[in-house]
């Protein structure tokens, strides 16, 4: 029955970090690395700066919410652009690193709209409250399927690479 949104902005920072840190982890050109460093570096100072002084602490931070969502989404493409581009094709089925990035890319696309607006809905009606609510269960729950379709397939690479 407690507020928790002071907690909650903080932790979609570190989420967003956190994301992003995965995502620069799998990209191999050194240049974009290196730019996904600053841009996590910049966007944890933003958002702290942000939640701290200009929206506030008792309000969602929507403005760095966006960005961290766009700063995602761009980094994701890339990755995409990267792994297509690859000349050593690889099976994508049993590629962790493709699965999270296909739910980061589809959670946070779809995120952005409905996360990025919430502050300026002021009073909606009960039903568009339910029915956010309920696409946001549905967006989690898709993530967090393609995070356990990730995991799974570690598992599978790691007992078929094994000698036997």
């Amino acid at each position: 029955g407690k507020n928790n949104l002071i907690l909650y902005n903080f932790f979609t920072v570190v989420e967003f970090c956190f994301y992003l840190f995965f995502i620069s982890l799998i990209i191999k050109n050194p240049r974009v690395k290196k730019t996904l460093y600053i841009c996590i570096f910049l966007y944890g100072i933003m958002a702290a700066l942000n939640i701290l002084f200009f929206q506030g602490m008792n309000k969602f931070h929507t403005i760095t919410y966006a960005l961290g969502c766009l700063l995602i989404v761009i980094f994701c493409i890339y990755y995409f652009l990267e792994l297509f581009r690859f000349p050593r094709s690889e099976k994508l089925v049993t590629n962790p690193a493709f699965w999270i990035s296909s739910g980061l890319l589809f959670f946070y696309c779809c995120g952005f709209p409905l996360y990025g607006l919430i502050n300026s809905w002021g009073n909606i009606s009960k039903l568009i409250d339910k029915n956010f609510f309920d696409i946001a269960i549905i967006l989690n729950i898709f993530l967090y399927s393609l995070f356990t379709i990730a995991f799974i397939c570690t598992r599978i690479r790691r007992y078929t690479l094994s000698p036997s």
